[in-house]
């Protein structure tokens, strides 16, 4: 397919669809698409190598419990599957915008039927314009810096968040200090530690200001590493302190006291948010609890033409559920593609605290998911017990886990209930007892 030029400018091309982001997501979505016919589909990612998070995280625990893979080893099988069922990936490519919408136009090897999505980009061979028939936004997440945590003090070298420290020590094998400090204590935070062992460097202390480590099996690997690697809980980290080179943290417990822990590095692990800003100057609808596009069950967001899947849809889940969700939007891809209307906007689908959010987060009669994720801000003492209402009416009552609840577990809620939402009634909201 050859570029075209019509009035002066950046070159267009016309694609049958356009996955935006090169990660777990993006790559499922595209090798799914690519196997089954949709014509040319074409991942842009700005990175100059595909794979997104996993690719840098050199520890175990992705694909699957019959299969497991380090992070590199999952990005690479992705990318790989990709490639085989068609795909054209460009990487170093930036989605700078939207464009305006084009005219439909003859293409080498088919007829892009209809015009859709335009986005503007700049790659190695400069700016230019792509029309896609659909558009897969997968930008994934990231993590808020230490500015952004509002922790004052001075700006000195050694500050780095996560996805910093493994890029730094996995891609580019860089010396980070001898002393680390990891603010967290979630899964992120204790592979973060890993991390920094693996970089021949101490981890002086996690610190969090949870009560205790925020997952089950994490508390018992604190209590496995304490005499290494203490677990400061009810800890919040006050200030940065030193000048070119970080020298301490300073740190408040819960009592009041404060402690100065010298050390030459910390980590902020955790706090992540949905990288929305392409979906946002599209003027997608945004959920208030993800901060990610608004969806329904099959991953439609509010702009025709335009879906959404992975981490920017829910920050952050692991790789897996990222894949699948790839998968899925695929699936109403090819549906799109073959003549399927753009469902109307739906209901909204909102929770109650102390869950935090649920994604999907639309619901419209047509677009069934196969389950809703959602997460939890509060311990609970006893099994959770999930209810869904519309108007004072009880549409379901589930029962997702049958231990007490940690903070910021995962949950999952079945699709049992959609059949019984009044689409003219009000919002549908889920609670937690």
């Amino acid at each position: 397919m050859t570029a075209e030029r019509g009035v002066p400018g950046p070159p267009v091309r016309r694609v049958d669809v356009l996955v935006v982001g090169a990660g777990p997501a993006g790559l499922a979505a595209a090798a799914r698409l690519a196997a089954s016919g949709a014509g040319r589909v074409e991942v842009l990612e700005r990175e100059q190598a595909t794979g997104g998070v996993p690719r840098h995280c050199a520890h175990g625990g992705f694909g699957t419990r019959t299969h497991p893979l380090t992070g590199p080893a999952y990005a690479r099988l992705l990318t790989q599957g990709a490639e085989r069922a068609g795909a054209v990936i460009r990487t170093g490519v930036t989605v700078l915008d939207w464009g305006v919408t084009g005219a439909p136009a003859s293409v080498a090897g088919g007829v892009c039927a209809a015009a859709g999505p335009v986005l503007t980009t700049v790659g190695p061979g400069g700016p230019e314009t792509v029309e896609a028939r659909a558009v897969v936004l997968a930008t994934g997440a990231r993590e808020r810096p230490r500015a952004a945590r509002l922790v004052p003090g001075t700006r000195p070298a050694g500050v780095y968040t996560t996805g910093e420290l493994q890029q730094s020590v996995h891609l580019f094998g860089q010396c980070i200090g001898t002393r680390a400090v990891v603010v967290g204590a979630q899964g992120v935070s204790y592979a973060a530690a890993d991390t920094v062992r693996a970089a021949g460097a101490e981890v002086v202390a996690l610190v969090t200001e949870q009560p205790r480590a925020q997952a089950p099996a994490f508390r018992a690997q604190s209590e496995r590493l304490r005499r290494r690697v203490p677990l400061l809980a009810d800890t919040t980290v006050t200030e940065l302190l030193g000048h070119g080179r970080l020298s301490g943290v300073r740190v408040r417990h819960r009592d009041g006291r404060t402690t100065v822990l010298a050390c030459d590095t910390v980590v902020f692990t955790g706090d992540f948010v949905p990288e929305h800003e392409l979906a946002r100057r599209g003027a997608l609808v945004l959920d208030p609890g993800t901060r990610g596009p608004a969806v329904d069950g099959v991953l439609h967001t509010s702009r025709p033409g335009v879906f959404a899947a992975g981490n920017v849809l829910h920050a952050v889940e692991p790789a897996g559920t990222a894949a699948r969700e790839g998968a899925r939007a695929a699936r109403a891809v090819l549906d799109l593609l073959a003549g399927s209307a753009w469902p109307g906007p739906g209901l909204p689908l909102t929770v109650e605290a102390p869950l935090r959010w649920i994604a999907p987060n639309r619901v419209t009669p047509a677009a069934r998911p196969e389950r809703y994720l959602l997460r939890d801000d509060a311990r609970s003492p006893r099994p959770a017990v999930l209810r869904v209402h519309q108007d004072g009416r009880l549409l379901h009552r589930e029962r997702p886990w049958p231990a007490p609840l940690s903070p910021h577990r995962p949950l999952t809620l079945t699709a049992r209930w959609h059949d019984r939402v009044d689409p003219g009634g009000g919002e549908v909201r889920v609670s937690r007892g």
